[in-house]
């Protein structure tokens, strides 16, 4: 099977499955391009993790990071529309289902479930690329300490990014 085709239908199908958008895929994305399919190595795999979270616009441009790096811009094309439509059509047609509903108390039944699914993909995820990335007890007490910073106060999250960038200056992490 060409690799073109191969990364069309494996992230085509991950597409399915991305309640919480292409950050709760995370894990399985890095999995499957550095570990079974070897396109990228855990290294190229951060960068373009942060390099998709610095820019503006969707969050799936991790995936499309991923697609250039195989093939080029076509690798870019064919990876950002195997993220797309196979959700895009289940949104559609789920909103469709929400939208002809009569009873409220279901719909908003469904709605809260896709939120639960969504906020715990998105956790699962943060917590097992977290397990994957840090290396060492600095990256490990960074991590807890965003956590804590996050939950406990309101601070911008600006900060921690300074704080992060600060800490990979001086070689903590």
């Amino acid at each position: 099977m060409s690799i073109l085709l191969s990364l069309f239908l494996k992230v085509s199908a991950l597409s399915l499955v991305a309640f919480g958008g292409v950050n709760a895929l995370l894990p399985v994305l890095l999995n499957l391009a550095v570990n079974q399919e070897h396109w990228i190595d855990l290294q190229t795999f951060s960068d373009y993790f942060a390099i998709a979270q610095a820019a503006p616009g969707p969050n799936f441009m991790t995936v499309t990071l991923l697609g250039w790096h195989i093939y080029g811009a076509i690798g870019a094309c064919v990876a950002t529309l195997a993220i797309a439509w196979p959700s895009s059509i289940l949104i559609f047609y789920l909103q469709r289902l929400l939208l002809g509903m009569k009873d409220p108390h279901k719909k908003q039944s469904i709605q809260y479930a896709a939120a639960a699914l969504a906020i715990g993909l998105v956790l699962s995820s943060a917590w097992q690329i977290a397990l994957q990335i840090n290396h060492g007890v600095a990256a490990y007490a960074l991590t807890l300490a965003t956590i804590a910073f996050t939950l406990l106060t309101r601070w911008h999250p600006l900060y921690l990014i300074v704080l992060g960038a600060v800490l990979g200056l001086l070689g903590f992490v």
